[in-house]
């Protein structure tokens, strides 16, 4: 049923490609074509030239998972984690294959082509060239991390902006809707730091946001987790959801009397 909502996913994106010409509908549907999907991790690991994870953010689950599949790749495979906030060093040694180890971080592909590169110290330069040309050669824009660093540099960026969001959220500064009037009206941006992080989703947030707060023992961050986790344990994780910081599928943020002021 997943796979099958993925492929459905996939599709629908190739639908908006068309439409915004940047691709024709021969192209996507000969793209469509070249995917298939499994659920045999064997078959999947088979003949891979590259893998990349892209499973939810807990450092022991992704761990676990390309433990199991260097056991069932060939030996050039090089493994890369999609990872929003990890660093590649604190899992290289359970890949088995740390040497052919690296982040390679998609952004949404809607938006933009942008990837980070990001290795780790045991990182070969090799298997740094190779992911690069691979990213060239799909018509990506690679930013290349000279050094590992959390959030990469954009998300490192918009994290700053969510931190302070919900700072001002959580110490009853300004309303959510207020927060992301003021930043979309100064910036001319089409979604504020809440709508934003609704497009993210509120699990994927909640998890970061305890993770860092857990890894730095921030009181602040502790807080915003507790706020975050108000809506998690709701079931409303944001867009995917119909249901976050604003309802979907026509969330307040998005209608003309928004930036009027009018609720």
């Amino acid at each position: 049923d997943s796979l099958k909502k993925a492929m459905e996913r996939i599709q629908h994106l190739f639908g908006w490609f068309v439409l915004s010409a940047k691709c024709t509908q021969e192209q996507a549907d000969a793209a469509m074509k070249r995917i298939s999907t499994t659920t045999d991790p064997e078959f999947a690991a088979k003949d891979a030239d590259i893998i990349n994870e892209s499973i939810p953010e807990n450092p022991d689950l992704k761990a676990k998972v390309f433990s199991q599949f260097n056991k069932l790749c060939p030996k050039r495979t090089i493994f890369t984690t999609n990872t929003s906030t990890f660093l590649p060093s604190m899992i290289a040694e359970a890949t088995g294959r740390s040497d052919k180890f690296l982040a390679l971080h998609f952004h949404d592909v809607k938006v933009t082509n942008v990837v980070d590169i990001m290795p780790h110290p045991g990182t070969s330069k090799e298997a740094i060239q190779l992911v690069k040309d691979f990213a060239l050669k799909t018509g990506q824009l690679p930013i290349m991390m000279e050094k590992e660093h959390s959030g990469y540099v954009f998300n490192y960026m918009l994290g700053a902006l969510f931190t302070a969001a919900l700072s001002l959220k959580t110490k009853n500064v300004a309303s959510i809707e207020d927060i992301d009037r003021a930043w979309m009206g100064v910036t001319h941006m089409l979604a504020g730091p809440f709508a934003l992080m609704d497009g993210i989703g509120l699990d994927t947030m909640l998890s970061v946001t305890e993770y860092l707060a857990e890894a730095t023992n921030d009181k602040y961050l502790r807080k915003h987790a507790q706020f975050i986790r108000g809506y998690v344990e709701k079931g409303h994780l944001g867009k995917k959801t119909k249901k976050g910081f604003y309802d979907y599928p026509n969330p307040a943020f998005t209608q003309p009397e928004f930036l009027k002021g009018i609720e």
